[in-house]
């Protein structure tokens, strides 16, 4: 009899590990399935941005610090960045702060009197266009207002072209 428990115990405890074994190979199969399909899935449903609603925004102040200070400025037109040089005065543009290569976001160097992405050394004129690297086309052009304010500073608004 104590030979029969055995064999019922060691069946019992087989069954068990079984069980348990089946139940892990189970679990990781569904998490593999998971790991590949949700980047399939992400990849096929494009995400909502919002598009803007409007033609144009106010960018700021003309006496704002960052654009005294480092003669440009990024600001955010609807989902999209827009460029806002400061070239003197009066002398304000605006372009696609989106790099035509791979869309890296550019910067005005104002030593050098260029926009330049830092991605792969491409280089824009201050007419937004290509004089080197391997962007292939010119940045969209924006159309930029300045609004009569109080004092001296004008509200800055840019708008498409």
């Amino acid at each position: 009899m104590t030979q029969q428990r055995r064999d019922e115990a060691d069946s019992e405890s087989a069954y068990g590990r079984r069980r348990f074994l089946d139940w892990f190979l189970n679990s990781s199969l569904a998490a593999l399935f998971v790991a590949v399909a949700y980047p399939v899935v992400r990849f096929i449903s494009p995400p909502n941005v919002p598009e803007t609603t409007a033609n144009r925004v106010e960018a700021g102040r003309t006496n704002d610090p960052e654009l005294l200070e480092k003669g440009y400025k990024i600001v955010r037109f609807g989902a999209e960045p827009v460029l806002l040089i400061r070239l003197a005065q009066g002398d304000l543009r605006a372009f696609s702060a989106s790099c035509t290569h791979l869309d890296c976001i550019v910067e005005y160097q104002q030593a050098k009197k260029r926009i330049w992405c830092n991605c792969h050394n491409g280089e824009y004129n201050l007419q937004g266009q290509v004089v080197g690297g391997p962007p292939p086309k010119p940045l969209a052009k924006y159309e930029v207002h300045v609004l009569a304010g109080a004092g001296d500073a004008g509200t800055i608004v840019i708008s498409k072209a």
